[in-house]
Parts: C-alpha cells; sequence; structure tokens
C-alpha cells in the first residue's frame, strides 16, 4: 500500500512539474521580398499576458538579451544590424539592481540580406531570449529558423 501512495505523490509531482514548464511566446519565421536580390527576414513574437522578453541592447549586468545569430551561407550578405522593432519600455530592476530594457505583446527582429546571384537558398540561425513576467523568470530558449529565399 505504501509503495502504491508513494508512487501516486511521486506521478503527482512529476505532472506538476511538467505542467510548470510553458513557453509564453510563439514565433513565426518569414522573408519579404523588397527587391530582387534583397530581402527582410523578419523574426515575429507574440508574447502572452504580462511576459516580456528583453531587449538586444540590454546592458551588462542585467538580464540575458535577446541574441539573434545567422548561420554563414556563402550566397548571402547580410547588411547592417538586426533591427528591433516594437515597444520598448525601461525600467530600473530589483532583481538585477540596473536599468534593463524589455519589449511586450509583439515584437518583430528584422535583418536585410542581399543574394550574391541569382540562386535559390536559405537562410537559417538561431534567435536566443529570455522571457519573465513580474514574479518569475524561465531559463533562457533558443529557437531555431529555416528560411526560404525565392
Amino acid at each position: 500500500m505504501k509503495k502504491l501512495i508513494y508512487t501516486l505523490l511521486l506521478s503527482m509531482a512529476a505532472t506538476a512539474v511538467t505542467a510548470q514548464i510553458k513557453d509564453p511566446v510563439s514565433w513565426t519565421f518569414e522573408a519579404k521580398k523588397k527587391t530582387a536580390d534583397t530581402y527582410e527576414v523578419v523574426l515575429s513574437a507574440n508574447i502572452q499576458g504580462k511576459w516580456h522578453i528583453y531587449s538586444q541592447k540590454t546592458g551588462k549586468g542585467g538580464p540575458i538579451p535577446t541574441k539573434v545569430s545567422f548561420k554563414t551561407n556563402p550566397l548571402l550578405n547580410i547588411t547592417g544590424a538586426v533591427k528591433e522593432v516594437g515597444k520598448v519600455e525601461k525600467i530600473y530592476d530589483e532583481i538585477f539592481q540596473t536599468d534593463v530594457l524589455y519589449l511586450s505583446n509583439k515584437v518583430q527582429y528584422v535583418q536585410t540580406v542581399k543574394l550574391k546571384g541569382k540562386a535559390k537558398t536559405n537562410i537559417t540561425g538561431t534567435i536566443e531570449y529570455m522571457v519573465c513576467d513580474d514574479s518569475q523568470c524561465l531559463p533562457p530558449a533558443k529557437k531555431s529558423f529555416d528560411i526560404k529565399l525565392q
């Protein structure tokens, strides 16, 4: 009988732990053709409720800033820096004891790329981010993307 009770308690605890793992950020990835050889690569985040992600420009000593990385592709030139599009808010964070920049609701990360020739190719990479609300932060997450440029 004791084994049955311990087994039930253990399985309930395991269920509770997995139920707490959540990802309040959903991502979409696309390329928008601007000219014959130029695209805007757009990484869009929809952030649920009171959650937020941190800006690429959050300074040292604060939370982990969002970082977009592209894999090298000999058929592409990546021009300029990744633009952050959304409402950036600045607050003093007691936990980190520094000013932090964060975004809520919707945010886009936009990168201009140029094809070196007429070949069809993909752009691949990752976006790393940290998501928090007023009372908790989730471990940093990394999402991979693979976007066709046609």
